[in-house]
């Protein structure tokens, strides 16, 4: 159909469900709240509204721990985001260090958590702990193969690490990711000392 003047006239048409949209809902920082939504197909999605832990996988020891999220740090989208503590993909946040350092200790015999100063109170705290000498000939194998990141490193003495959600957690209702390192860490740490500047 056409107007007189030669336009086109729309046909009007209704609204569709498949057209349908929900309301963003971010998942902040706090105790853990979600909410199932029932999709299109009978399809079920899980938006989280608060989490405070997740699955972090520790890549080069191919290690994953279930840890506690401590702090939003950085997200490349806006500086609002990180001042809500809102978690998204891709957010840089702070989590527990602590159940990686007991892996550590367990697999190579080192303590993460020490500097390498106290080496005297080192040997008082192991003498506690009985382990046969078969184990402490395996550790001392693997800790001579062994090189950790001295970047990483400096993470673990003050307890916390900077690791990367990877999930969805308005979609799947989880905010598991990995443990930041190597080239990724060093270009994260860059961003955030800049962010200290300014």
């Amino acid at each position: 159909k056409h107007y007189k003047t030669g336009g086109r006239s729309k046909t009007s048409i209704k609204k569709r469900k498949y057209e349908m949209g929900r309301p963003a809902t971010p998942c902040k920082l706090g105790a853990k709240r979600v909410r199932s939504v029932r999709c299109r197909g009978g399809n079920m999605k899980y938006r989280a509204l608060r989490l405070d832990a997740g699955n972090y996988a520790w890549g080069s020891e191919n290690v994953t721990k279930k840890v506690r999220i401590l702090d939003v740090v950085y997200n490349a989208t806006s500086n609002e985001l990180v001042r809500t503590k809102t978690l998204l993909k891709n957010t840089v946040v702070q989590i527990d260090a602590h159940p990686f350092m007991q892996f550590y200790q367990k697999k190579y015999g080192q303590d993460l958590g020490k500097k390498k100063k106290g080496a005297a109170g080192e040997k008082t705290e192991k003498e506690e702990v009985k382990v046969s000498r078969h184990v402490l000939s395996k550790q001392k194998a693997r800790a001579a193969r062994q090189k950790l990141d001295s970047l990483l490193e400096e993470q673990f003495q003050s307890g916390r690490l900077l690791a990367c959600i990877a999930s969805r957690p308005g979609q799947c209702g989880r905010a598991d990711g990995y443990v930041l390192e190597g080239e990724e860490l060093a270009f994260y740490k860059k961003k955030l000392e800049k962010k200290k500047k300014n």
